[in-house]
């Protein structure tokens, strides 16, 4: 395999402090792909990585993985963002988590950057949407895949595919808040790692790895950091400055009340409290951005949304569209396309400086912990209850790809939502069909099969507009 080290490390990559276990050019490589596909929310782009890194390059093992990605579920922010920072942290230092988080998102920055100008220019995006459209379903079956092959390896026992159930069922049904779920799910994988430590062991068939594909990096050569809180405050020095500077400077050149300093300000806070994802704090920012900034019309939030989803890149990329939207009709004394684009791009950086700094703060730590077999409960609790989220994730893309509206059914402290029958997509279908029999079937490439279902997008969204 082009570009994968030799199963023997070289010695300082072996000792942990700082080299490269993968060339750094072929880890660029990497990345960029995995950000051309990084489609479908965190449910997909957890899907993506988990192909790409664990079962096809191998470079990282199914647990190392499971174990880094509770981590990120317990920051806030976008966690499949955080995730690729850890493991990029993991193959090739700190310069490998920048890489690794910043090409995660680019594709969709400069995606969501031309799509907002669309929209503010013309209104209608439709032939673009369409394109875009195309790869929502197709999404569908690589998450489908993530459940299956995350769950698979993650659920080894029936007390934790009871945690996963439980989780889903809090989210989908109850409305639990996130991190309540998983404060329940870290203490119920606590407790049967004390008094019930046989869950904690995978029960498989005959012949099965729980572990999937033995990675060709053994862990002890992965990159290591000793914590201290020197590096701590190392990190978030930096991370202050980083997140301070351009800050400052916006609000010194265009004035504390300006549309700049309020966005940068006010995405900030949201970047700190959006546990459970971007889901979790859309109904705070579309309030504010309606009512009290009147960045936008109403209506317009569900707009950006469906961009948003369509494009790669974390859900909470939304904020971008809100604040270009905003800049370009608040603009001040600049130009308005300057403005949003200013705008736009100042609040992509306030929202990822942080994910940068939770993780290199944070990972020293955990890797420590690994080998606490209390700490290690708790996150085989968590990473049993990211199942279920990813599941209930899923569920809500679904709805939301292959049917026009739903009907939410409330029934005590139960809250369902259904799809209206009459409201199903046909196309959308089609296509998410068609992705399942490339993937599952024919054993196609997760970029091949997405160019085909965008093709088939534009295909249907120009018969449309051609038939109204």
């Amino acid at each position: 395999m082009i570009g994968v080290p030799s199963p023997a490390p070289r010695p300082e990559a072996r000792a942990g402090h700082g080299g490269d276990v993968i060339p750094f050019r072929e880890a660029l490589r990497t990345w960029f792909a995995i950000s051309l596909q990084t489609f479908g929310g965190p449910a997909g782009q957890i899907a993506v990585m988990q192909r790409t890194l664990v079962d096809e390059k191998r470079w990282i093992g199914q647990r190392r993985f499971l174990h880094a990605l509770s981590y990120c579920t317990l920051l806030p922010g976008p966690e499949a963002q955080q995730l690729a920072i850890y493991v990029g942290w993991l193959l090739n230092g700190v310069r490998g988590g920048l890489a690794a988080g910043t090409l995660f998102v680019l594709p969709g920055v400069a995606a969501l950057l031309v799509l907002s100008a669309l929209y503010v220019a013309a209104g209608d995006t439709l032939l673009v949407t369409a394109l875009f459209a195309g790869l929502a379903p197709a999404v569908l079956a690589i998450v489908a895949q993530a459940v299956v092959r995350v769950g698979g390896r993650a659920l080894g026992h029936p007390a934790l595919v009871a945690v996963a159930v439980g989780a889903f069922l809090a989210l989908a049904v109850f409305a639990i808040p996130f991190p309540l779920v998983v404060a329940i799910a870290a203490a119920v994988g606590w407790a049967l790692g004390r008094w019930a430590p046989r869950t904690m062991h995978v029960h498989t068939g005959a012949g099965k790895d729980p572990d999937g594909p033995a990675p060709l990096i053994p862990d002890d050569a992965l990159h290591a950091q000793r914590p201290s809180r020197g590096h701590a405050l190392k990190v978030l020095g930096i991370g202050a400055a980083a997140w301070g500077v351009p800050v400052g400077a916006v609000a010194v050149i265009t004035g504390s009340g300006s549309v700049f300093t309020n966005q940068a300000l006010f995405f900030t806070g949201s970047a700190l409290v959006t546990f459970g994802g971007a889901y979790a704090v859309l109904a705070y920012v579309a309030q504010k951005a309606v009512e009290v900034y009147g960045w936008l019309a109403p209506g317009e939030m569900v707009r950006g949304l469906a961009l948003a989803e369509t494009t790669p890149g974390p859900l909470i990329m939304v904020v971008q569209f809100v604040a270009f939207v905003g800049a370009y009709r608040q603009p001040g004394p600049l130009n308005p396309w300057a403005a949003a684009v200013l705008g736009a791009l100042l609040t992509t950086w306030v929202t990822f400086v942080p994910c940068f700094v939770f993780v290199f703060v944070g990972a020293p730590w955990v890797e420590r912990l690994r080998g606490n077999h209390a700490v290690s409960s708790a996150l085989a609790g968590i990473t049993a209850a990211v199942v279920g989220v990813i599941a209930n994730l899923a569920l809500f893309f679904a709805l939301h790809t292959l049917f026009a509206s739903t009907t939410r059914i409330t029934w005590g402290p139960a809250r369902i939502e259904v799809p209206e029958i009459n409201a199903l997509r046909p196309v959308a279908i089609g296509i998410a069909l068609a992705a399942a029999l490339m993937l599952f079937r024919l054993k196609w490439p997760v970029l091949r099969t997405l160019g085909v279902c965008a093709l088939l997008g534009l295909a249907a969204g120009v018969v449309v507009r051609a038939t109204t």
